[in-house]
């Protein structure tokens, strides 16, 4: 489990595609801290096991297996060796949970469609795919590549759409302050309100 506080910036640096998977090495420094073989750490959200850790003077480089379906599900099927991307190690016990409860299982791919500046903020808004429209409330948490926010509006007219307001913070320390409109970005609702559709529809 995350919380979607996104930890650092971490660095692809090699991809190596085979015929249905792919296998990539990222440059990390505080996400490897304490980090073991077979831990998982969200990349841009996704959830994925460290196969491997190889220790330099400025952090490391970790390694991890992604399958056909991950690189078909995720924006992770687009990342290119030099991207940059978001990292976050799983809680533990003592973590606090400064966002909301993550699986890191992404439930689709959203598109940027514009960014409106503020005065200390910038409002980006996302297109939803239609069949995860109806999990996203306003002032309710949602995850994108793997950062916790909160829905400051949403519509239906003509596609479905919502708006998170960015602070400094997060377009300074995330893969967020870079997205364009046009880019593809990792969707993960709610899971409560999945669990809730789920016994409704089982009690009807």
């Amino acid at each position: 489990m995350f919380t979607g506080i996104v930890e650092e910036l971490g660095t692809l640096v090699v991809r190596q595609d085979g015929a249905d998977s792919a296998v990539l090495r990222i440059r990390a420094r505080k996400a490897l801290e304490g980090v073991a073989l077979g831990d998982s750490i969200a990349v841009n959200g996704v959830c994925l096991t460290v196969t491997g850790v190889q220790p330099d003077g400025d952090g490391g480089v970790w390694s991890t297996d992604v399958m056909a379906e991950t690189l078909r599900r995720s924006s992770l099927g687009d990342v290119r060796a030099g991207d940059p991307v978001n990292l976050e190690r799983a809680v533990t016990p003592q973590t606090r949970l400064g966002g909301h409860i993550v699986q890191g299982h992404v439930d689709g791919v959203g598109t940027v469609v514009s960014r409106t500046p503020g005065d200390d903020w910038e409002v980006v808004r996302i297109a939803v795919p239609a069949d995860l429209a109806r999990y996203v409330v306003e002032k309710g948490s949602i995850t994108v590549d793997g950062v916790s926010l909160t829905v400051s509006g949403l519509a239906d007219d003509p596609e479905p759409w919502f708006e998170v307001s960015l602070i400094p913070t997060t377009l300074r320390e995330t893969t967020l302050g870079e997205r364009a409109p046009g880019d593809t970005v990792n969707l993960e609702v709610d899971v409560i309100a999945k669990y809730v559709e789920r016994l409704l529809g089982a009690r009807r």
